[in-house]
């Protein structure tokens, strides 16, 4: 897959975005839930559309952080935000 159509399929999966001073890009995606929490899907990719972070961060029916899950390069599993009530 060429980088072009890399860019136009996360584009289309991400629907947001922004350029990123290297030349990379930060896709967004947010998904509300039933119960009014909502997560946050970010994925960093680099100037040839390569992936080099790719995390979730999930926000209670307040708006506030309570976790973040990186899931690339390495999958950390999912952190409890200080502050963050659940």
């Amino acid at each position: 897959m060429s980088i072009e159509q890399k860019r136009i399929a996360n584009e289309k999966k991400f629907g947001t975005w922004r350029d990123l001073s290297a030349g990379g890009r930060c896709y967004v995606l947010e998904v509300p839930s039933l119960h009014g929490w909502m997560a946050r899907y970010t994925k960093e990719v680099d100037a040839v559309e390569q992936t080099v972070r790719f995390y979730q961060e999930i926000f209670n029916d307040c708006r506030q952080l309570v976790e973040i899950h990186e899931k690339y390069l390495v999958d950390k599993g999912h952190v409890k935000v200080e502050g963050g009530s659940t």
